[in-house]
């Protein structure tokens, strides 16, 4: 049963949704205040879809676009939360399905052609 887009998430959803461990969302929110999950008995952080999509746009332009912490904290600084929120907001493009079967059949007929040059 998968969860509507507009549920709160856990750190750890949060985390493999973005390939990051906990621990750097938590590291990331003590340095982006702008980064704000609900925080429910025990310290459980549950992120809006809002706090996602920065976390996306924060992790593009550290990741993608080789800022550093305080290039992030500049940007959302000069030209705020939207901005950082629209670079979140847009999908990565899923990778083409590979055919396996035709790549082993290519490499058997260039193992073959190798073999009888031999």
């Amino acid at each position: 049963m998968r969860k509507s887009a507009e549920a709160f998430r856990t750190i750890s959803e949060v985390a493999t949704m973005l390939d990051v461990p906990a621990h750097v969302l938590r590291f990331w929110e003590s340095r982006f205040t702008q980064i704000a999950p609900v925080k429910r008995g025990g310290g459980r952080r549950y992120y809006r879809p809002a706090d996602v999509t920065l976390l996306r746009g924060i992790q593009h332009l550290l990741y993608e676009d080789g800022l550093t912490i305080k290039g992030v904290q500049k940007i959302l600084k000069d030209k705020g939360i939207k901005h950082v929120n629209s670079i979140g907001t847009v999908e990565p493009v899923a990778a083409a399905p590979v055919d396996l079967a035709a790549i082993i059949a290519q490499l058997e007929t260039l193992r073959t052609s190798i073999v009888a040059t031999l």
